[in-house]
């Protein structure tokens, strides 16, 4: 199972962390299409975001992204596309991923 913490800012609502953790094992290694999936939406937003004041973490069984500020309406947007895009995925595989908010 996928699990995937989303944390908001209190008063402005926008996404300050999305972490990660776990494989779907939708399929053998190698082939896991929902593992691909999650690591490929998430990877993707990484590379997408502008501001410079975040902690990444990528690695086997865990993706971190942790701003350190409130992120900037330009990464609020990557943010929340890659929120978007982890809810349809969850809509599909609801048996491998599951996605908790804060």
């Amino acid at each position: 199972m996928i699990k995937i913490v989303i944390k908001r800012d209190v008063k402005t609502q926008k996404i300050t962390k999305i972490e990660v953790k776990g494989h779907a094992n939708s399929d053998v290694y190698g082939k896991d299409l929902v593992c691909a999936a999650v690591t490929t939406v998430l990877t993707g937003g990484m590379n997408a975001l502008q501001d410079k004041n975040y902690d990444f973490a990528l690695k086997e069984g865990y993706i971190l992204i942790n701003s350190q500020n409130i992120p900037s309406d330009y990464d609020s947007v990557v943010l929340k596309t890659i929120e978007t895009q982890l809810l349809t995925i969850e809509e599909s595989n609801h048996q491998y991923v599951r996605i908790e908010n804060l």
